[in-house]
């Protein structure tokens, strides 16, 4: 029952294919149809089913799978570990002294509740709800791209320097399994420096510690540099340790969350066990309750001052992570019906409270070295570098089995930097692998036959060896440089990657720059001896 055009007519069975209406089957050229009880079979000729193509089978469409956790606490930990960083040992305890003592976590915690908590549980939401990274994710407002690009042009500042001090704590660390230690007055080159002469640089008349001569002579070699034109060979010990770092770090994201995921449960965990050692350790030191007062003791008077709230307010962003896009490229790895709120309060609470009590395992220590030396607390304290590298690694040289302290210590910082540049580091290659071709350019674009093996090494190998300049002798002004850039580079991102023209500038100034910073480098060194 068909019209001219060949069409089956309404209401009819069609022969060659189910019935809309009713159940159809087709045996050996004839139909059967089931309507009730009612069972009827329809001759069909042979050539008018041959007649007619059979109809494609629906192709299924493929669903793009995105890596998951192995499980909640991968993400927690991992978190966690990239939150809590350098900055909550060397920073938070010297921000809270200097701004009244216990009255700064007032301001601290507001600014926790009023600003951190909310931007960050919004920062974690967008990437499990979009299940993307920092760029990708913004295809729902596309306007908003150069925010992500803001994003991974930070995170790439932010893993130079940062790499560079894991370098400085790598080196720190080896110097510690010598006995005696290098910065302590036991060790026989510091014979003179500890019996009352002038150190370091004699042209100035100041007298420096072991310590300040280690830091300065030996890691830095920043003694006869004349500024930022006078940059100065390579220092070739830092340079292999900074080699070092990149091959760790390589090997930790070698299969990106599933390696990384298990890294955590040392690199996050292994930090608070030796702040409960240092902290115990400390408690029994003759001096510490004086550091651990300076550290807490009140001062009122300073809630009016708005520089402490502007300080809160920094150190709450500096330590969450937010803005940089870390958090929201390991929430895209979570299930979509993962608890969000319960892991952001968590991991919130969980950093700021770990920055509070590593107060304590600083200033019990820092307490006793002023002690032993006669002065207040406030002559031995320092922030950033100067606490990790000069005034704490002093204090631990003066305790009994000063090497086990020391090693314990460094080692601390060392996983505290790791954790913090795996998770940055994920996220670069991850934006290059999924998202823009043009920085695929900008690393020398992968022949199709490279794994992911091949971009995560291409990828660490280009942050390594242009930057090799933060490791000559003025090593701390480029050091102070970077940190500058990163508060600068968002808005370079937004500005530059929305206009097509400076999308492909930006990526010929780049790899233009690549290839001429290892003769510079060259050229800085011949000169400098």
């Amino acid at each position: 029952m068909r019209d001219q055009s060949g069409k089956a007519a309404a209401g009819s069975p069609d022969v060659c294919g189910a019935d809309s209406t009713q159940n159809s089957v087709h045996l050996n050229g004839h139909t059967v149809t089931q309507n009730g009880h009612n069972q009827t079979a329809t001759p069909v000729p042979q050539s008018q089913c041959e007649s007619r193509p059979p109809s494609p089978p629906p192709v299924p469409t493929p669903a793009v799978t995105r890596e998951q956790w192995g499980g909640k606490y991968e993400f927690l930990l991992s978190c966690i570990g990239y939150c809590v960083g350098l900055g909550n040992v060397w920073r938070f305890p010297y921000l809270c002294y200097r701004n009244g003592g216990g009255v700064f976590l007032i301001p601290y915690f507001i600014m926790l509740f009023v600003t951190g908590v909310p931007l960050f549980l919004m920062e974690l939401s967008l990437g499990q709800y979009g299940a993307a990274g920092p760029i990708t994710v913004w295809k729902c407002c596309p306007l908003l791209k150069g925010i992500g690009i803001g994003m991974l042009c930070v995170s790439t500042l932010v893993c130079l320097y940062y790499n560079v001090i894991i370098a400085w704590t790598f080196y720190y660390l080896g110097s510690s399994f010598q006995s005696p230690l290098p910065w302590s007055c036991d060790a026989v080159a510091n014979a003179a420096l500890c019996g009352n002469s002038t150190g370091g640089n004699s042209s100035t008349g100041k007298t420096l510690s072991p310590t300040e001569v280690f830091w300065n002579e030996r890691v830095l070699g920043v003694v006869h540099s004349e500024g930022l034109h006078d940059p100065g060979p390579v220092r070739w010990p830092l340079a292999l340790c900074l080699l070092a770092a990149w091959i760790i770090i390589f090997l930790c994201m070698l299969k990106g969350i599933r390696s990384s995921g298990k890294v955590v449960y040392v690199t996050a965990t292994f930090p608070y066990f030796v702040l409960i050692v240092l902290i115990i350790r400390g408690a029994t030191l003759e001096g510490s309750l004086q550091g651990v007062a300076f550290y807490l003791t009140p001062d009122w008077s300073r809630l009016s001052n708005a520089q402490v709230w502007n300080d809160a307010a920094s150190q709450i962003f500096y330590s969450l992570g937010i803005g940089v896009g870390g958090l929201l490229s390991m929430a895209s790895y979570n299930k979509f019906d993962n608890n969000v709120i319960r892991d952001t309060i968590i991991i919130t609470t969980g950093n700021c409270t770990t920055s509070f009590f590593a107060g304590f395992a600083i200033f019990s220590i820092l307490g006793h070295m002023a002690w032993r030396k006669g002065v207040p607390v406030g002559k031995v304290a320092d922030t950033g570098p100067g606490l990790a590298f000069v005034a704490y690694p002093e204090a631990l040289a003066l305790l009994p089995g000063s090497m086990f302290w020391s090693i314990l210590f460094f080692l601390m910082l060392f996983m505290l930097g790791i954790d913090t540049l795996v998770r940055l580091q994920t996220l670069l290659t991850v934006c290059i692998n999924q998202f823009c071709q043009d920085i695929l350019d900008m690393i020398c674009h992968c022949p199709p036959w490279c794994g992911k093996v091949l971009l995560y090494f291409k990828a660490c190998w280009v942050f390594f060896t242009p930057f090799l300049l933060l490791v000559s002798k003025h090593i701390r002004s480029w050091y102070k440089m970077t940190i500058v850039l990163v508060n600068c580079e968002q808005w370079w991102g937004w500005l530059l990657y929305d206009i097509e023209p400076f999308k492909k500038l930006f990526k010929h100034i780049y790899t233009t720059f690549k290839m001429c910073c290892l003769l510079f480098l060259y050229r800085m060194h011949e000169r400098g001896g």
